[in-house]
């Protein structure tokens, strides 16, 4: 079985997912870095050049390869759950983590990141506190469906997410 991490952009998803992969002997995907390798490009490159819906082509056909894979640590993208056919391939044989954080703690987050400007273009083009809250409120209800359950990362070590993580799938029968 999948474990498979999902949320918005600075909820941890990366270093979360290769801190788990490690405790749990599986092996880490990060569909961002999938695509980066696969298309030999940055994504701030790639939705530069051709467009969101681009990525987005790209994104559903790395979530149908690595989805196949089994027992893998796998984060997706923050948009990924917006395609219906992602969360499909994502739920066939995993358990769809929702990793969430407050706006500030994303926007801190993001600005720590040096990876930001590659990896993580705008969506909107607004200033970015406003940008994490609409985007957040759009994309709530894809995320709630998705999900098979959630942790807050806020105020929370990597091994403390992971512990909650880890007791969660016990219980959820993993």
């Amino acid at each position: 079985m999948n474990i498979v991490l999902i949320g918005y952009r600075g909820t941890g998803k990366t270093s979360v997912g290769a801190a788990l992969s490690k405790r749990l002997g599986k092996a880490f995907c990060d569909t961002d870095d999938y695509i980066e390798e696969k298309v030999k490009r940055p994504i701030s490159d790639m939705v530069a050049r051709e467009g969101w819906a681009f990525f987005r082509a790209q994104e559903k056909q790395a979530i149908r390869e690595v989805s196949s894979r089994k027992d893998c640590v796998i984060a997706a993208g923050g948009g990924a759950i917006l395609d219906p056919e992602n969360v499909e391939n994502l739920k066939k044989n995993g358990v769809v983590v929702l990793l969430d954080a407050t706006t500030l703690t994303i926007l801190e987050r993001m600005r720590q990141d040096k990876r930001t400007d590659q990896q993580r273009p705008s969506l909107t083009g607004k200033d970015p506190y406003k940008e994490i809250e609409e985007v957040l409120e759009f994309r709530g209800p894809f995320y709630q469906e998705a999900m098979d359950f959630s942790v807050d990362t806020t105020s929370k070590s990597i091994d403390q997410v992971l512990d909650e993580i880890v007791e969660k799938l016990e219980e959820y029968g993993g």
